[in-house]
């Protein structure tokens, strides 16, 4: 396929919430309660909230710096691309990337919402949720129709409220939540716990994805305290390995089959092996441990029920065979570390080379409009959504490397992962 002619829905990128996002959201009994961004005496700004301090990791934000600048340090607003804070600059960065549709996870309030989970007050945490949800749906989705799939933040300490929270905004169009991969880790029943089954059985009822994204769990990937931080970033996708055999084994999967799980940010490439894992433990193991899928295979209900997600995945690819491919999604993952921006139709066109038009269409932007509910032609023609019509609207947006003064890194000798110790939101 000529790469003009692709069409792509990102399944996986991030907002950096502006520091206004709560303005228009809460009512006046709440306002003087929400989380508000502060600058400290180092000159690094940071969001507050009931005491708690959440930095802008550097590594979230990196889009437009040059590589050599990437860090973890925290950073300003000054010191990021617009296009990570700002709804217009943000659509701008897409066309030049020619890329048609995103869906944002969160930032500063964690991948499964739970910076308000530990709120004094439940019911200001409630409100504080619910009002983020409305701004990413009303405003940052809003704010451009038909160019975002909205993703909705669960109410995690109660899942009878998760399941009300997940009607309450698939009635305003949103039909994807982001969830933890490990809930456990964060104090909470695990995976294997039937105390999530109202929220399952109400994404179940009106068709709302749950996204896993990796460290959803507020755990870091570590093997030492001594290892460098290249270790930490090498597992990251590999380790949903981990949620994937949890959700295999649960029993969740088969008490909702109408469920579907996106692996988000996991990679495909290890997915094969794991596939052909399961069924071998499940054949040698399962009049012993109890499992039970009937007439079908473990593998089978994964590739029914789990939607994967790639960002630039060769060996994936060559092995797509093993997967469905009706429950393949690209991924973007601007403005962190690993996005192709602003080269992404490019990069995915060198592994595309030996698939074919209609699988390429699946992949790119078919699977993700039907699995999450998302129709950007109602809003925008077939033909001006393609990677060559969208660029050739952003000729003018320079995408060039920016240097942020002052703000280089270049540590004397590779950073360890214990350097990391006192800045992971969430420890």
């Amino acid at each position: 396929m000529n790469v003009d002619e692709m069409i792509l829905v990102s399944v996986d990128d991030h907002v950096i919430e502006p520091p206004d996002m709560f303005a228009n959201h809460l009512p006046d009994k709440y306002k003087s309660s929400a989380p508000r961004v502060i600058r400290k005496d180092s000159g690094a700004e940071v969001w507050s909230y009931e005491g708690q301090e959440v930095p802008n990791i550097g590594l979230n934000a990196v889009a437009g710096r040059p590589p050599e600048e990437y860090g973890i340090e925290p950073t300003t607003f000054d010191e990021m691309r617009p296009g990570c804070f700002q709804i217009a600059e943000r659509i701008d960065d897409m066309n030049a990337n020619g890329m048609l549709g995103s869906m944002c996870f969160p930032s500063f309030p964690q991948f499964a919402g739970q910076l308000f989970s530990l709120s004094k007050d439940k019911e200001v945490g409630l409100a504080m949720l619910r009002a983020y949800n409305d701004w990413h749906i009303t405003e940052w989705c809003g704010g451009a129709p038909g160019r975002f799939i909205p993703l909705s933040l669960p109410p995690i300490w109660d899942p009878e409220l998760m399941a009300d929270e997940v009607r309450r905004v698939a009635k305003m169009g949103c039909h994807a939540v982001t969830f933890s991969e490990n809930p456990e880790k964060m104090g909470f029943p695990s995976l294997h716990n039937e105390h999530w089954d109202p929220f399952w059985a109400a994404c179940s009822d009106v068709g709302t994805v749950v996204c896993m994204h990796i460290g959803s769990s507020s755990e870091l990937i570590i093997t030492s305290l001594e290892a460098p931080i290249d270790v930490l970033i090498t597992l990251m996708p590999v380790n949903l390995v981990q949620a994937a055999a949890d959700l295999v084994w649960s029993g969740v999967l088969p008490r909702h089959p109408d469920l579907r799980i996106a692996l988000s940010e996991g990679g495909i490439g290890w997915i094969p092996y794991f596939l052909e894992r399961i069924d071998y433990v499940y054949s040698r193991h399962h009049r012993w441990t109890g499992q039970n899928f009937g007439s079908r295979l473990p593998s089978d209900v994964f590739r029914e029920q789990i939607v994967t997600c790639f960002i630039d995945d060769k060996a994936g690819l060559e092995a797509r065979h093993h997967l469905n491919g009706d429950n393949l999604c690209w991924e973007c993952d601007y403005p962190h570390s690993d996005s192709t921006w602003p080269n992404s139709p490019d990069t995915l066109s060198l592994s595309l080379d030996q698939i074919g038009d209609d699988e390429i269409n699946k992949m790119t932007h078919e699977n993700a409009m039907r699995i999450f509910s998302y129709d950007p032609f109602a809003h925008r023609p077939r033909e001006k959504s393609t990677v060559g019509a969208l660029r050739a609207e952003a000729a003018d947006v320079d995408v060039s490397p920016r240097s942020v003064i002052g703000n280089v890194q270049t540590p004397s000798e590779p950073v360890r992962i214990i350097d990391l110790a006192n800045i992971v939101p969430g420890k």
